[in-house]
């Protein structure tokens, strides 16, 4: 399918409609061999809340962003090397079905389709585009996922020491190693973690104590999480914050060869 599509002009049209739609704001998309498997609105589970967010599979990557204007503006793009991606079913709870976790290490986090038709489609087309890059010889199924992290309204108390009440005196925080949401004082330390970025960033103390056992206490890697800003953001960096257009979900589209 991807084969007939590469070089193709109606593929080459299509990404450079995706590199509209984000503007400056987001990448260059047209690359070489790179095709636009599919795309439509997915809704991403986020630390405070569900958002609805447009999703482009390509044959290599995974690209998403916050909806300015349904089909012709997105912004906050974020990107996904799929051959760091493993998913995960979710089985269905309440009100969220249709769910799946998209797992790599840079970030990790749930998605729900509308139906359970579109769910299978969605997780089949991404699972065919791993393994066609695995069976081309590129392979990095060894990294270790990010966490996904437990949404704030899923805890009322710290996860860590289950005492501490949470209110307005006693924040929220996630731990950027195992996603729990824990207190101040379960989380006095940080870490650096490579996959994250270059700063220490915070972590649980039992986190923290499994990632310097057998270290150097010394380790410049090493710092107090009181020290850093804890930002609002889940574990791929998104904020709360961004914009979020709230119309009617469509189907999504995946493009034959």
């Amino acid at each position: 399918m991807v084969d007939r599509l590469v070089n193709s002009e109606v593929n080459d049209r299509r990404i450079a409609n995706v590199e509209t739609c984000f503007g400056n704001s987001g990448q260059r998309l047209r690359v070489p061999g790179r095709v636009l498997v599919g795309e439509g609105v997915l809704v991403k589970m986020c630390r405070k809340d569900s958002k609805q967010r447009q999703f482009f599979l390509f044959n290599d990557q995974l690209v998403y962003g916050s909806i300015v204007i349904s089909k012709k503006r997105y912004n906050k793009q974020h990107v996904i090397p799929l051959i760091t991606v493993e998913l995960e079913d979710l089985e269905d709870e309440g009100r969220l079905k249709n769910g799946w976790v998209i797992k790599s290490p840079s970030k990790s986090f749930a998605v729900y389709a509308a139906t359970p038709t579109e769910k299978r489609e969605w997780m089949m087309h991404i699972v065919r585009c791993v393994t066609d890059l695995q069976n081309g010889g590129s392979n990095n199924s060894g990294a270790a996922h990010a966490p996904v992290w437990i949404p704030d309204n899923e805890a009322s108390r710290c996860m860590v020491c289950k005492r501490t009440q949470f209110n307005l005196m006693q924040r929220r925080h996630h731990c950027r190693k195992c996603g729990a949401v824990v207190c101040g004082a379960c989380s006095s330390h940080s870490y650096k973690i490579e996959k994250i970025g270059k700063r220490p960033v915070r972590v649980c103390d039992p986190c923290f104590n499994k990632l310097v056992s057998g270290q150097d206490r010394d380790n410049p890697n090493v710092g107090q999480s009181d020290q850093l800003e804890d930002h609002a953001s889940d574990s791929s960096g998104e904020s709360d914050q961004e914009g979020n257009d709230a119309g009617q979900i469509s189907a999504p589209t995946f493009y034959p060869g």
